[in-house]
């Protein structure tokens, strides 16, 4: 198999403008990362804390703070945001693209950034990070799905996987900027880092403006000359190329028949097997937060000075580098193992990591071994989570879905994701804080998360199918085909869609299942073969006489 990726030798043109196109595109992780990885050193900020704070007193150290039910608020409220900017993507994408949409999603974004700028009271920060989080979410959700419309299908979970790759270098410039700002004795102490995402909407505006739509996007709404050309730029291809006009013809084929088989309404999501599909992408998405990583990136400052480490900041920053670093093989692995081992390989070893640091911080609490116990384990968690479960459950939703009802079904699996992370930023500081109304489950905490890796595994098991190296297409048939997805490693394309279209207008193919009207397609290459063999040999023999 090889050690390398390599293009297929039997693709023809180049595949790097659809590379660096996902590439750019996975930018919208910049801002989703940064943004959400600021607040945590805001929060611990000793400006910020005496500017916002309500007359509350921290127990930890009796300075002026916010109270625990405003810092659930201010963390959470990003998230409450980014849960119905989700669901709007899907109407925004459908209605104005996803390029154009994209454009929108930021200018929804810099308005949440404005407001918090200007903020020096809690109502109106809260109201900017709102807004802030409407177009997080709206991002968050047209990113990947532009990147898988895009990408060509032996690299498409790598280019996918950047986009977590670059929410994990957000959250490591949001703590490097938090940590050089801290000890600012004004507002730019908080200003400067929430100021830094002008610059992310300016360059993600730029080139949005200059990049093309997908061409899947035009056939989707009968723009099939715009698709051809969209798809010529990404291919390097001429419009007229044989492989590119059999992969636009295949792409129009299958959306032909989905839209044969219902509507694409919001209800059509909830039917067969698109609603088993969306079912797994919800069920992905939520569990990826539930493994408890972005309690690391919204309290960990926090939770690292409460467990009897010093400087909180420097260890947000070394977190934030493993972060990055670890997702590198993640995106490498993907193509090689395939999307089920590396979410399994993952699963294990968070669980794993997450017991040991309960187990530690519950026998020891304050102990210098177990303060270090902490970091380390906390770091190899970060590992596991940000090489496998990070970049992967935006790969696996992002392919997962047929094209009339890919955006709708994106933009609920990614608000399912925004809906638990919003609950955890919620419920963590009454989980883990000590004081009255509090569980002060302090590292115990990490049981929890434990517990749902272990539930990660079972589910990987049971849902998850194998898409690597399958077109978006192509994995339409393996749910049509495949009732288990621990078969579905064995299983291998047969359809053309493009064969099913001319079966489908008999009145054999209309209510018929795909197995059905692809025996109909193979019968009817086998009638054209034999005629085709007769009239060959008839004409040889004539020539033969002669």
């Amino acid at each position: 198999m090889g050690l390398m990726i390599k293009k297929p030798a039997d693709v023809p043109g180049s595949a790097a403008p659809a590379i660096l196109i996902g590439l750019f595109v996975a930018f919208g992780g910049i801002l989703f990362g940064y943004d959400t990885g600021t607040i945590g050193g805001i929060l611990a900020m000793p400006y910020w804390r005496e500017t916002f704070s309500t007359g509350y007193l921290n127990t930890e150290d009796n300075l002026p703070d916010v109270s625990p039910s405003q810092s659930s608020t201010i963390v959470s409220l990003l998230s409450a945001g980014t849960f119905f900017g989700a669901l709007a993507a899907a109407p925004m994408a459908d209605l104005l693209g996803r390029r154009l949409g994209m454009i929108a999603s930021v200018a929804v974004f810099t308005l949440g950034v404005i407001l918090q700028t200007a903020a020096t009271a809690i109502p109106l920060f809260v109201a900017g990070r709102f807004w802030a989080g409407f177009g997080v979410g709206l991002i968050s959700a047209i990113t990947p799905l532009y990147q898988s419309e895009t990408a060509p299908k032996w690299i498409r979970g790598a280019v996918v996987g950047c986009y977590q790759l670059a929410i994990t270098i957000g959250l490591l410039i949001a703590a490097i900027v938090d940590n050089a700002t801290k000890d600012r004795n004004d507002t730019g102490s908080y200003r400067i880092p929430i100021a830094v995402q002008f610059a992310w909407a300016i360059i993600m505006v730029v080139g949005m403006l200059i990049l093309p739509e997908t061409p899947r996007y035009y056939i989707k709404v009968g723009k099939n000359v715009k698709a051809a050309k969209a798809l010529s730029r990404l291919r390097r291809l001429d419009v007229d190329h044989p492989a590119l006009v059999e992969e636009l013809a295949e792409v129009q084929a299958n959306h032909e028949y989905e839209m044969s088989l219902g509507k694409a309404s919001y209800l059509d999501c909830l039917k067969g097997t698109v609603g088993k599909r969306l079912a797994t992408g919800c069920l992905l998405q939520g569990l990826q937060q539930l493994t408890g990583v972005n309690f690391i990136f919204y309290y960990g400052t926090s939770f690292f000075k409460n467990s009897g480490i010093e400087n909180g900041f420097t260890v947000s920053v070394i977190t934030g580098v493993v972060n990055v670093v670890s997702t590198i093989p993640g995106l490498y692995l993907v193509e090689k193992w395939g999307r089920r081992p590396l979410l399994l390989f993952g699963a294990v070893g968070m669980f794993v990591c997450q017991y040991i640091v309960a187990i530690a911080g519950t026998v020891d609490p304050n102990g210098t071994a177990t303060n270090k116990v902490l970091i380390a384990f906390v770091c190899i968690y970060i590992f596991f989570f940000a090489s496998s479960w990070g970049p992967v459950a935006w790969v696996v939703t992002g392919e997962i879905f047929p094209l009339k009802v890919r955006a709708k079904c994106l933009s609920m699996t990614t608000a399912s994701n925004w809906l638990l992370n919003w609950a955890i930023a919620y419920a963590t500081p009454y989980m883990v804080n000590g004081g009255a109304g509090n569980a002060n489950l302090q590292s115990k905490v990490f049981f929890v998360w434990g517990g749902f890796c272990l539930i990660c595994c079972f589910f990987v098991w049971g849902l998850i199918y194998e898409t690597k190296g399958l077109s978006l297409e192509q994995v339409d048939e393996l749910y049509s085909k495949c009732t288990k997805a621990w078969k579905s490693k064995a299983f291998r394309p047969t359809v053309s869609y493009a064969e099913v279209q001319e079966v489908r207008g008999s009145v054999s193919g209309r209510h018929a299942s795909l197995a059905d009207i692809e025996a109909d397609a193979g019968r009817k290459r086998s009638v054209a073969h034999l005629d085709g063999g007769e009239k060959g040999y008839g004409g040889g023999k004539a020539a033969y006489e002669v």
